[in-house]
């Protein structure tokens, strides 16, 4: 991507597009994690700049009783503020209680676990995935999730959360499990009834091929790919555009949706993230019709907005 400033058309093209957008993957604190801002900063930024709505993600706890007191307090700001549960050790993993309570409060999402999924432990302790973040302080050890059980069949735990999420008809998202975890669990939740579902950064510590990531967009999930990644002044970029246009190629236009993966300290904000990555996507060649729907319209259809 070129590191010119965009011309003042682009520019301009940027900020339009940015009126309406939607971020579903905004780290903003208090966190464990270091945090670059707050979530009543995260929600100003994306008002200054038109957005629609952000979803607050944070590995530990859920973000769902902040929103909903953020939604109310800030109402005049127009920007729909969201959350999920995590279920990760601190909310007691495959834990029912959790996502029952989360559903109750209005929690619109249910990520299966991420920093204590087995397969991101092993990612990060065999060196198998760069750019992972820490704890601002020690914290005690994860315990490794996985949906299995020892028979290799999915825990009865898990398929009664599935339950749980059809009934309420949210989203469920495959964490940081491996990409064939994600399949058992996706197909579960299916016959299950589960109508809404979300894989990110699947090519990073999901392990996902470019084929699988067109089996899911024939399946019916939609494929979130980090902004971080992409972005030159993160430290968490990875990949080149053309990679970019890999994904977005085998996932469909109509499937893929851009989150920011932002708000650690030493990162973009969101924001600039999104300007960012717009202005990568007009210069690999998109229209401005499927960025809106990459950044906007797809996310909207998928949380129901």
């Amino acid at each position: 991507m070129s590191t010119q400033a965009p011309s003042p058309n682009n520019a301009l093209i940027i900020e339009e597009l940015l009126i309406g957008a939607v971020d579903l993957h905004c780290h903003s604190g208090p966190s464990v994690m270091p945090r670059r801002f707050d979530h009543i900063d995260a929600l100003e930024q994306a008002a200054a700049v038109g957005m629609k709505a952000v979803l607050f993600k944070d590995h530990y706890y859920s973000v769902t009783p902040v929103t909903e007191m953020l939604n109310k307090r800030y109402a005049h700001l127009g920007v729909t503020m969201m959350s999920g549960v995590p279920l990760n050790n601190a909310t007691g993993g495959f834990n029912r209680y959790a996502v029952d309570h989360g559903i109750r409060l209005g929690a619109q999402l249910v990520w299966m676990p991420t920093f204590s999924s087995a397969n991101h432990i092993d990612h990060h302790n065999h060196g198998r995935t760069t750019h992972f973040p820490s704890t601002k302080d020690a914290m005690l050890a994860p315990t490794p999730l996985t949906p299995f059980g020892p028979n290799g069949e999915l825990i009865d735990e898990l398929k009664f959360i599935l339950d749980l999420i059809a009934e309420a008809d949210i989203v469920l998202s495959g964490g940081h499990l491996h990409i064939q975890e994600i399949w058992a669990v996706f197909e579960e939740a299916k016959k299950r009834g589960v109508k809404r579902f979300l894989v990110n950064h699947p090519t990073f510590v999901i392990d996902a091929t470019l084929e699988d990531i067109s089996n899911l967009a024939a399946f019916g999930a939609y494929i979130e790919h980090s902004l971080c990644m992409f972005t030159e002044n993160s430290p968490f970029k990875m990949f080149e555009p053309e990679e970019l246009k890999r994904l977005i190629t085998a996932g469909t236009v109509d499937r893929t949706i851009l989150g920011s993966d932002l708000g650690q300290q030493g990162n973009p904000t969101p924001v600039e993230g999104f300007r960012s990555v717009i202005a990568l996507c007009l210069e690999i060649g998109y229209s401005t019709s499927d960025i809106k729907k990459m950044i906007s319209t797809n996310a909207m259809a998928l949380m129901g907005l």
